[in-house]
This record gives C-alpha cells, structure tokens and sequence, in this order.
C-alpha cells in the first residue's frame, strides 16, 4: 500500500480543491449622469459559482405552498442561530406563530437575497438526485439469518483536517491509519471485508446485524437507516465515518460491463440484477472501494440526521456540496419528478452533504422513510436549477463554516 504522502489518492484530492478566484465587481463608471444602485458582491470566502439574482428571476417561486418548509427551516435554525449572519433571521423565525403561506412567502422575499448557483463553468443546469431513510431486516446480534455486519467506527481509523495546516482546503478531510510511524490509507470495502472474514487485521466492532448484504450495501449509500428487529421493534442507524475511499457507482458500472441499460441502472435495477446473479454479486459489491461505519441514534429523532447535526425532513432536505452551497440555507430547486417531465419546484433546506455529492449545481433530493421513498429515490436522476437564498446581511457578514463530515456517499 503506497504512503499517504505519496499516493495519487491524496494527489489528486489536494489538486482537486485548488485554483478558485472569485469574481471582481466591476465599479460603476463615474459617467453615468444618474444614480445606480450598486452592483450587489458574491458572497466573501468560498463561494464564487453563487450569482445575484431578483426575485422575479427564481422561476416558478411562486409555484410552490412554501409554508410546508417551515418546520425544516426551524430545525436548521436550531444550530445556525448561533452563527453571527444567521441570528436575525433566524430569531424573527422562531418569532412567528404558525405562520400562513401568504406570511412564509413575505418573510423569505423580505430578509433574504436569491443567488443562482452555477457550476465553475458558468452552467445553471446540474444533476439532481434521490436517497431515503431505508427500513432493513436485522437483529443487534449474528445469526443464522442476520449474518451482515455494520461497523461502528474502527480505533485505527485516523482522520486529518486539511483546514489546521491548508485553510484553502476546509472542505477536505483524508481518513486512514498508522502504520508505523506513518499515516497510509485505511483498507478498502474488499480489504474490510476479507479481513473482518477471516478475522484478521480488521478488529471492527458490530452494532448490528442485516439479513441482505444489497440491502446493507444501500444503507451505507443512503448513509442511515433503521433495522427491524425480530421482535418489531427499531434501531435507528446513522453514519458514523467513512474509510476514505472515493465511491464507485455499481450501477454505471453494470452499465459499462453491459448487464444493465441505462435505464436500468437505479437501486431497483442493482437489486435484480443481485438476484440472478447471486454468485457474483460479492465481487460487484466489493468494487465500490468506499465502506461507511455506523452509530446508534435515539428512535425519538424525527428524521435522520444531516450533516448540519439536525433531523431531516422529508421532501424538504437536500444534500449539497458545502464547497459551493453554505450547510443550513434555504435552497429553491427547480426539477422533474423521478423519471418524469412533471415539475418539481419546492423550497428545500441544505442539511446534508454526501461523498458522491460533487458540484456548484448539485443535489440529493431526502424523499422521506420506507419502500415508497425509496421507490422514488432509486428512480430520481433529473436535471435542475438552484437558487440558495442567503441572509441580506451575509455579504458583510462572511459565510458560515460547513461541517466537515458526510453522512452519505
């Protein structure tokens, strides 16, 4: 295994978070004969692919019962109110009483400016997906039935916070361990795997145990979930840490080799394929590098929780790229529903982020708990627009800081 220090793995995560140089506003020139409002500046610090827009410029705004994101601005309020550019909104939100859609509406126009968010091309357009809160068949201990473990986080496991030493880099972090008196990348999902078999080097300790590796295999995507017990009763999952690994898609994969059209690449379509080709699925499995590890989570929590430490809501959640998109802010998403031309226009929060979530115009749409969330998140490959809303007083203010980890992949 090749030295951290050495290694294209690290190479190419440093290249990666380099050379961004936000735009300069152009002064108003001095011959214009009548006032001009002036030019309103991007966002300070890292966020650069955030444009100025109207209000009238956020299309279909109007189309959505907004009232209904409420209760998700509320749970990100719940931690952003102790953040300096946040506390005025915030406050005058928790303020209100049950406020009507007509209220919700005036409250967003009124304390906070539209910026599209683009990619670093200048496109407006970026890909928009779907994950879930999934259900698995499970028990807290082996047997003959539940015989897949979940990790919770290995002793081993080192991870580095590029920001102490590299600030440019604060979205970045590298996971591995020490061997010797030197830092090398911690094992991948097949390493993991055929260690913990043969109970060697991998001394992971389990707190719990599925029945379907397919289905374990899309709780570590999803990145939190909850396992029925035999007696019917929950545990509720959530992510814990990551191995450091970058994900591979088994669906694009499939595609590559031939066995899946495209059309069939979504979680459904891998859960079939699984199952006629039950020999080699292990192998499939084991080409995904990425391995997540879990943590028990209170059952009394009403959603998952996100990167921003607060519960999820269904249908008004997305996971963001924090490097473009500041965790916490309100986000209008112009989209189709899954597999369909039908819009999608709904006022979200940015409360999670994911290691397959990459881009200044990209989001995974949190449908909710069960099957049928999951039968529309497995579908949901759609294209989309987003505007991020930000306080008015942000620009002065400076950008919040993102959290570090990512609960999904």
């Amino acid at each position: 295994m090749k030295l951290l220090r050495a290694s294209p793995w690290l190479l190419a995560l440093l290249l990666s978070a380099c050379g961004v140089t936000p735009p300069v506003q152009q002064p108003v020139p001095p011959s214009v004969p009548t006032p001009v409002p002036a030019p309103v500046p991007a966002p300070q610090g890292a966020y650069p692919t955030l444009k100025p827009a109207s209000w009238p410029a956020v299309d279909f705004w109007q189309d959505d019962t907004v009232k209904d994101v409420w209760p998700a601005l509320l749970q990100s309020c719940s931690t952003l109110v102790k953040q300096a550019a946040w506390q005025a909104v915030c406050e005058t939100a928790t303020a209100m009483s049950a406020p009507d859609d007509a209220a919700v509406r005036a409250y967003f126009e009124q304390h906070f400016q539209p910026w599209q968010a683009t990619q670093e091309d200048g496109s407006a357009e970026g890909l928009v997906t779907g994950y879930y809160e999934p259900l698995l068949k499970g028990d807290r201990a082996r047997t003959a039935r539940a015989r897949f473990p979940l990790y919770a986080a290995p002793d081993d496991l080192v991870t580095v916070d590029l920001a102490s030493v590299y600030p440019e880099l604060k979205n970045l972090r590298l996971r591995g361990r020490v061997v010797g008196n030197k830092l090398v990348p911690y094992p991948t999902r097949k390493e993991i795997e055929a260690s913990a078999a043969n109970g060697n080097t991998f001394k992971g300790k389990s707190i719990a145990w599925a029945e379907d590796p397919v289905d374990l295999f899309f709780l570590q995507i999803q990145g939190s979930g909850r396992i029925e017990l035999p007696d019917g009763s929950h545990l509720r999952v959530g992510y814990a840490d990551q191995n450091g690994h970058p994900y591979l898609s088994i669906g694009k994969l499939l595609v590559e080799r031939g066995e899946l059209k495209l059309e069939q690449a979504s979680m459904q379509g891998i859960k079939e394929w699984g199952a006629k080709n039950p020999d080699e699925l292990p192998d499939l499995l084991a080409s995904n590098p990425s391995f997540v590890f879990f943590r028990e989570l209170p059952n009394s929590l009403s959603g998952p929780l996100g990167a921003l430490g607060v519960p999820l809501t269904g249908g008004r959640s997305i996971a963001v790229d924090p490097r473009f998109i500041p965790l916490g802010a309100p986000v209008f998403l112009a989209t189709t529903q899954p597999n369909s031309p039908q819009p999608l226009n709904r006022l979200v929060m940015a409360q999670d982020t994911g290691g397959a979530i990459r881009g200044g115009v990209r989001a995974d749409f949190f449908w909710g708990f069960g099957n049928a969330a999951g039968e529309l998140a497995g579908r949901m490959k759609q294209r989309g627009r987003m505007w991020v809303l930000l306080p008015k007083a942000w620009p002065e203010l400076g950008p919040t800081s993102a959290r570090q980890n990512t609960p999904k992949q």
